[in-house]
């Protein structure tokens, strides 16, 4: 799942960045409000973890601009700022969750979840399609109860094509969900999803990862 951390303090943005890869996210960090809002308005994110007090403009006023236009991802509001009505404005102001610094980075991962837990999120506790079974809190994918050795990148394309099975999921989708804004190869996509697609097939998955020539590709079961 792709996040979008908001916060100008450079360090602390590396250290919740680093830490939310290691637990299975892809991120894109930006400094910024208008760089916040040009990602959220060019990007499909999971959720957002939006600091306040940013040095073009309030964190709140991100989050105003994202809810006039109808933007429903998730906000987290992650700030140093910790009275009460602080807290109560920025919930009534469209944040859905709100943490104080300084602050447990298994909280934060826990909040996360929660938020993408919810009804209409993305995250569901297990995907399932055939044989093939993918916990999304573990991180583990699962054919007839037998647990299969990915990568994190390939467990990154599985969830993605698992989440959009049976549809196109385009070859840009993919590479932005393993790499976010960096920089990519020609060929990211096609190596991962043949990798994924070789550890499948060894393990005798009831499902294959067609490709679709010009246009991406599609997970669904074999007939």
């Amino acid at each position: 799942m792709r996040l979008l951390i908001v916060e100008d303090n450079e360090q602390l943005s590396e250290l919740i960045s680093n830490g939310l890869r290691t637990a299975g996210f892809t991120v894109d960090a930006v400094t910024r409000a208008d760089q916040a809002l040009a990602a959220a308005s060019s990007n499909s994110y999971a959720a957002i973890i939006l600091d306040l007090g940013l040095p073009d403009k309030d964190g709140s006023c991100v989050l105003a601009t994202l809810r006039q236009a109808g933007n429903p991802t998730p906000v987290l509001i992650l700030t140093a700022r910790d009275g009460v009505d602080d807290r109560v404005a920025g919930l009534r102001a469209g944040a859905d969750d709100y943490l104080v610094k300084p602050f447990a980075f298994a909280e934060l991962v826990a909040r996360i979840e929660a938020l993408l837990r919810r009804p209409g999120n993305l995250l569901g506790a297990q995907l399932q399609l055939g044989d093939l079974t993918f916990d999304t809190q573990t991180r583990q994918a699962s054919i007839n109860d037998q647990p299969v050795l990915l990568s994190v990148r390939e467990t990154t394309v599985l969830e993605l094509l698992m989440r959009r099975k049976g549809n196109v999921v385009s070859r840009k989708a993919v590479e932005d969900h393993l790499f976010g804004l960096g920089e990519v190869t020609s060929n990211a996509a096609e190596v991962y999803v043949h990798r994924l697609r070789k550890q499948l097939a060894a393990a005798g998955a009831s499902v294959k990862i067609a490709t679709m020539r010009g246009v991406g590709y599609v997970m669904k079961e074999t007939e």
